[in-house]
């Protein structure tokens, strides 16, 4: 029997007073024990806020990023002892995959999203400045800035390695420590993934914690600066969210929980085309994959009352192949629930299912189990029901059998459908089966309110579709009501919950000082050479080149139009541009005007500047004729590091008139050599 150890303050700390056994899902046999009432939590939030917190702010959040990347790296190097381990949760290696190389994908796409939209800075700007006074010398604009004290995140036990490195790689990029509490029925997973990126050495000291067993009292000590992050049931959600302490302090409290999510069957999918050919797949996958135990599964199923007996018959057809067995097996294609006191919650529930609905397929006391004991095991059939009247039904619309059991149900039409779906009252995700765009819109604007992800698949994309129970880090996961009301996940807004959103007024040159990205209207820096002229570390905020003035003329905007092919009536016909109420006669081409820019501001000799990589928020504000002159005021705005050799440079473009009336205004990017 194994002792799986809590990693608190800087130490591991075997099981102690208040530890509990952890059985095999496969032999029940008890394979390890974990838990120590003598946790000091006042101790742990200390160390993290002491030496995770002030260590983790120190850093950009690229370097963040680049730490993310580099665990996730490591963990890939290790995997397989991931996949030996998990094997006592029931999980087959497929469940595994989906459990460990998806947490590893999660913290890869973080690290991505942390070098591409994040900046090389310790503050994130949210959104443009606002000018706040009438000669935009007092300005705001939001800030975002790391919390000051501790993620705790408590985790479920269907995904001991995915369900704390999706919380814990937002939080890391953040720049905020975490102390994690995996479930105890599969924490000896989750122990040898912190060992491995504690062993690592990339994590700096207090930024990650682990509590295997019971959290005690930590609750009891957070404030205003931690934040608790949960996913569980709805019953446990309530009462942690409830504590005393998280309501007197305002602590954020996000909450992932159980929900009965849906899939509903588009009319058009009829027997015989592929949307209804991967229904049935879809179904079948989201009730046998992880035994059934996952957030996201498929707990009702809809389909037009013509289709029931179809679908009926070809999803028995699909779940008879499920091979139920020892998830060591090459051949077992479902493995064991996680403990044999789920199987006996799972078989509560099905009894509360089956007062309502008839079970078409499945019986729990009699399938065969391959290559394990059957009664020993937590080995459960996959379940079907079938609920005649969905109407009249209270159960099957707010009881959920956390394990593979799926209520099927009929609809009359796509109102009815979305009756039904929202009376599940908050879901994680719904899926819809169609390839009519109407009766997707028509679904969406019925029932979105009402879950978190509506997920569409078709014949169109049903070869890179995911799956309806893969929530990516993409997109946000979480959903309204019964779901928890929360959201995780979902890019750089997953980070943005352990962040303080301020708001700074100030000056121009105060803003550019917090935010280290030059505001219009602050000091510009004039006296220096060329900026196309200077390296990538030369350059400073506020570097600002002013051009000499050029007119421009008939022969201009004629030449362009007849050597591009913009013909366009505003450039040609006097007359039409006059008639136009935004023109007052025949103007420039707005990328003429582009053009000329480039030209009056660009320094042409071999130098520092690599290419010239985009250009962004374009707006052109006033229309230009022939015989207006025009110059520009070129900027350095921001400055991104890229590698050893080159960074990109933001800079502020406004084009104005011989009047100083700005005409038009952009943001260049370019790569400079270091």
């Amino acid at each position: 029997m194994r002792d799986i150890h809590s990693y608190a303050a800087g130490e591991w700390l075997a099981p102690g007073a208040g530890a509990r056994n952890i059985a095999s899902a496969i032999t029940g046999e008890v394979i390890a024990q974990a838990g120590n009432d003598a946790l000091d939590a006042g101790a742990m939030l200390g160390f993290a806020r002491e030496h995770g917190g002030p260590a983790l702010r120190a850093m950009t959040f690229h370097d963040r990023a680049r730490m993310l990347k580099a665990l996730a790296l490591h963990l890939m190097e290790h995997k397989q002892a991931l996949y030996d381990l998990s094997y006592d949760t029931g999980a087959t290696l497929l469940d595994h995959k989906i459990d460990v190389d998806g947490g590893i994908g999660t913290m890869l796409v973080f690290a991505s999203k942390g070098r591409r939209e994040m900046p090389d800075a310790h503050v994130y700007l949210d959104g443009a400045p606002e000018q706040l006074g009438r000669e935009g010398q007092f300005m705001g604009r939001h800030i975002c800035t790391p919390l000051q004290g501790v993620a705790v995140h408590i985790n479920a036990f269907n995904f001991p390695v995915w369900g704390m490195l999706e919380k814990l790689a937002p939080t890391l990029l953040a720049g905020v420590p975490a102390i994690v509490k995996p479930a105890t029925a599969t924490c000896y997973v989750t122990e040898h993934c912190v060992r491995l990126m504690l062993d690592s050495g990339l994590l700096p000291k207090g930024a990650l914690q682990l509590v295997s067993g019971g959290l005690g009292d930590m609750l009891d000590h957070l404030d205003c600066q931690d934040a608790v992050a949960f996913t569980g049931s709805a019953d446990t959600a309530l009462k942690l969210r409830s504590n005393p302490r998280l309501l007197q302090n305002s602590v954020r409290f996000t909450s992932e929980q159980d929900s009965l999510n849906a899939s509903v069957l588009g009319p058009d999918a009829t027997p015989g085309t592929p949307e209804f050919d991967l229904f049935v797949k879809e179904v079948q996958r989201e009730m046998t994959a992880k035994a059934g135990q996952k957030c996201t599964a498929i707990r009702r199923i809809m389909v037009p009352q013509a289709q029931i007996d179809a679908v009926i018959s070809a999803l028995s057809d699909r779940l008879a192949k499920t091979t139920i067995g020892d998830p060591r097996a090459e051949d077992t294609r479902m493995g064991a629930l996680v403990s044999n006191s789920q199987k006996r919650d799972v078989l509560e529930k099905v009894a509360m299912l089956s007062a309502e609905a008839e079970r078409v397929f499945g019986d729990p006391e009699n399938f065969t189990v391959q290559g394990a004991d059957r009664d020993k095991g937590a080995f459960l059939p996959p379940m079907l029901f079938h609920c005649a009247d969905p109407d009249k039904a209270e159960r099957v619309h707010d009881t959920e059998a956390f394990g593979p059991v799926s209520t099927l149900m009929p609809y009359r039409d796509l109102a009815h459908a979305s009756e039904l779906l929202n009376r599940g009252q908050g879901s994680l995700v719904a899926s819809i089966i169609t390839n009519d765009g109407e009766v997707a819109r028509e679904l969406t604007m019925g029932s979105a309110a009402f879950h978190g992800r509506l997920y569409f698949n078709n014949r169109i994309s049903m070869g890179e579709a995911t799956g309806h129970g893969s929530p990516l880090p993409h997109m946000v996961h979480g959903g309204p009501g019964r779901a928890g009301g929360g959201e995780e996940l979902g890019g750089i807004r997953g980070v943005m919950h352990y962040m303080q959103r301020t708001a700074i007024q100030g000056s121009p040159d105060i803003l550019t000082a917090i935010g280290q990205q030059w505001v219009p209207g602050a000091e510009e820096i004039t006296d220096r050479d060329h900026p196309f002229t200077r390296r990538f570390t030369e350059l400073d905020l506020g570097e600002t080149f002013h051009s000499p003035s050029r007119e421009v003329t008939l022969e201009d905007i004629e030449t362009f139009a007849h050597f591009t092919g913009d013909t366009f009536y505003a450039h040609m016909d006097d007359e039409a541009a006059a008639a136009n109420p935004f023109f007052p006669g025949r103007v420039a081409h707005g990328y003429l005007l582009l053009s000329f820019a480039a030209g009056l501001f660009v320094q042409p000799d071999p130098g520092p500047v690599l290419a010239n990589t985009g250009l962004d928020n374009l707006r052109f504000l006033e229309p230009v004729s022939a015989g207006d002159s025009m110059k520009v005021r070129l900027s350095v705005k921001h400055k991104t590091p890229r590698n050893e050799e080159y960074g990109e440079v933001r800079w502020h473009v406004t084009l104005t008139n011989q009047r100083e009336e700005a005409v038009a205004e952009y943001e260049l990017l370019t790569m400079n050599a270091v």
